[in-house]
């Protein structure tokens, strides 16, 4: 295997213990901040590159991002690392016991192409705040990205405990042969398991971040204008190639025909009356990805947009209607600027229908009635949520991001991307005299000896009561 030499140079510095001290893990993430600042311009072009980005919104995706993750973790490394205290029976009063954060190893991160940069660096944060040695493999669909983070980061990371690995399936694969002490996967469910049998042959742990259709309901009592908006934004941001992007929306025939002039408007407001010409709206990834998204207009019918270029890659901010469960469009995630209506009687209904499918990355519920809104979150299951709008609950740091079910496995940001690349160890210090503290658990067994082992190990209530 071509790749082993690396992962075993890497598993030699990682058992060195060359990034266990703060000090070191802390010279690493602000080295990642330089790259952000020195390569801004070439990130910059590189998604525009790659998925016809804007300026603007790479700088908030893409870049800011990053940096917000940078600040926190740099602002908060001290105390996440700190020894985890916990409570102590009676019998071990006098000794000490805590939880270590001990990192993995050697870690394996593989990144998706339609935020090249962004889930690229952020469980790349969290490992080396872990005080892991990766492996980071970008995804080849975004060739731009992929030779500058190739060619530009290796040079701002200490070589000998993190690389990049370039290359399509093949190297992948190949990668995956490697004995890795974690996986951290993002991408489409059918990789993700691959990626997980990969693993299971060397009882790999691993966090699955993949996608789903995420459904978005819309009662009849909310404001239109607004909703439209806010469903338009996150729709159509990175011309749809969002994992948490409202895939369908979920309302009454009623509340269609208020939100189609209303998402039309939103869209001319945004975008402009040709979104063709505005620079703010992107372009699908590749070929391949433009072929299957226009493939999907074939469903329902279209009520706003429908054109496309295939030589640009261009495909209108779209909106379909007439939309069965059994259309192809609804058995995808569409990854795409094109957002399907399913009507629906009511909430319950609207529910049931979120229920009879995969556990999604995320559900979205608008309403301005709070009891509408808490309805669809207490009755469903989701890797995420958010009321009355669309992808902020990703922007905060102190919420984990992560799927259930088909949508993934494991949570990240901030702390939490901390705590994935983390074990939790268990450890116990006890003193090494006072040993007739101990004899009642050594033979010849008694029940007068059981009773003294039994009281002093006892669990209790905060109120005090004992445990039967």
């Amino acid at each position: 295997n071509p790749l082993a030499g690396l992962v075993s140079h890497l598993q030699e510095s990682w058992l060195s213990g060359k990034t266990r001290p703060m000090e070191y893990r802390v010279a690493q993430l602000e080295a990642l901040g330089r790259f952000l600042d020195d390569k801004k311009q070439q990130i910059l072009d590189a998604t525009a590159s790659d998925l016809g980005k804007a300026p603007l919104e790479t700088e908030l995706s893409e870049i800011l991002l990053c940096k917000n993750k940078l600040r926190e973790t740099l602002n908060n490394l001290s105390r996440w690392m700190k020894d985890e205290k916990v409570d102590r029976t009676l019998a071990m009063q006098l000794d000490s016991a805590f939880i270590r954060k001990d990192p993995y190893g050697v870690v394996l991160i593989i990144a998706p192409w339609n935020y090249p940069v962004q889930l690229f660096l952020v469980p790349l944060i969290g490992a080396i705040a872990a005080g892991n040695c990766v492996i980071v493999k970008p995804s080849e669909v975004s060739k731009k990205t992929e030779r500058l983070m190739a060619e530009a980061l290796p040079s701002y990371l200490d070589e000998d405990c993190f690389a990049v690995v370039t290359g399509g399936v093949q190297e992948t694969t190949r990668l995956l042969e490697n004995k890795f002490d974690y996986i951290f996967f993002t991408g489409i469910p059918p990789v993700g398991r691959i990626v997980m049998t990969a693993a299971a042959t060397h009882l790999t742990p691993v966090t699955l971040e993949l996608g789903g259709k995420n459904p978005c309901y819309v009662s009849d009592t909310c404001d239109v204008t607004n909703v439209a908006r806010r469903v338009v934004w996150g729709r159509f941001f990175n011309a749809g190639q969002t994992c948490i992007a409202p895939d369908y929306l979920l309302c009454t025939l009623e509340m269609q025909e208020k939100l189609i002039p209303a998402l039309q408007k939103a869209i001319n407001d945004f975008y402009g009356p040709n979104p063709r010409e505005s620079p703010d709206f992107g372009r699908i990834v590749s070929d391949k990805q433009f072929q299957r998204v226009q493939r999907l207009l074939g469903s329902g019918r279209v009520a706003i947009g429908g054109q496309t270029d295939e030589a640009e890659r261009y495909i209108a901010p779209t909106v379909l209607v007439d939309v069965q469960p059994s259309d192809p469009i609804m058995q995808e995630e569409v990854f795409g600027p094109i957002l399907p209506i399913v009507i629906i009687a009511n909430v319950d209904e609207a529910i049931d229908f979120i229920n009879s499918r995969e556990r999604p990355l995320a559900v979205y519920a608008f309403s301005s009635d709070d009891k509408v809104v808490n309805q669809v979150l207490e009755r469903t299951s989701s890797g995420g949520f958010c009321g009355n709008d669309t992808l902020m609950h990703v922007t905060l740091p102190s919420l984990p991001f992560g799927g259930i079910g088909n949508s993934g496995l494991g949570t990240h940001h901030g702390k939490f991307s901390f705590d994935t690349f983390s074990h939790p160890r268990g450890c116990l210090k006890r003193w090494m005299g006072r040993e007739s503290l101990n004899a009642p658990r050594y033979p010849p067994y008694s029940q007068r000896k059981f009773g003294l082992v039994q009281a002093t190990s006892k669990e209790t209530h905060k109120s005090d009561r004992t445990l039967l």
